[in-house]
């Protein structure tokens, strides 16, 4: 079992979660202790329902993040999360707006040259985010 305080209900049977994460993957430690957070859960055979990026949290889905070579790739670590386990990434649409991460349908909507959020993510509304709490055991928040 993964040592993280307060996560007793791993003792308990199956479980089904939603994620938020909230905050910016290079100025917050919130995706990438979400990231690992989802890992475990799948661990110990549990489920994922969705991930939803909001606020700065939409800067993960950026198809143009660059970090140092010796830095996570956040955004990748996410994708390839995602593609292997069959896991929902979902952004919201207005937060996303606000920060220039559009997919190709917003991108042509609003006549901008191009799409910056990576092809694993989805852009979406909150509704989404309250169907991933309805649709879980659990809704687990990083990120203020």
């Amino acid at each position: 079992m993964i040592n993280i305080p307060g996560l007793f209900f791993f003792r308990h049977p199956y479980r089904k979660f939603s994620i938020v994460v909230n905050g910016g993957p290079y100025s917050h430690q919130a995706p990438l202790s979400a990231y690992h957070f989802a890992r475990a859960i799948l661990d110990q055979g549990h489920e994922i329902y969705r991930v939803f990026f909001y606020h700065d949290g939409v800067y993960t889905a950026n198809s143009a993040i660059a970090p140092p070579q010796d830095e996570p790739d956040i955004r990748k670590l996410w994708a390839e999360f995602a593609q292997n386990n069959q896991v929902d990434l979902v952004v919201c649409v207005a937060a996303a707006l606000r920060r220039g991460i559009l997919d190709e349908t917003e991108a042509k909507r609003y006549e901008k040259t191009s799409a910056g959020l990576d092809k694993v993510f989805t852009i979406s509304g909150l509704g989404q985010l309250i169907d991933a709490g309805l649709n879980a055991d659990r809704l687990v928040t990083f990120g203020a």
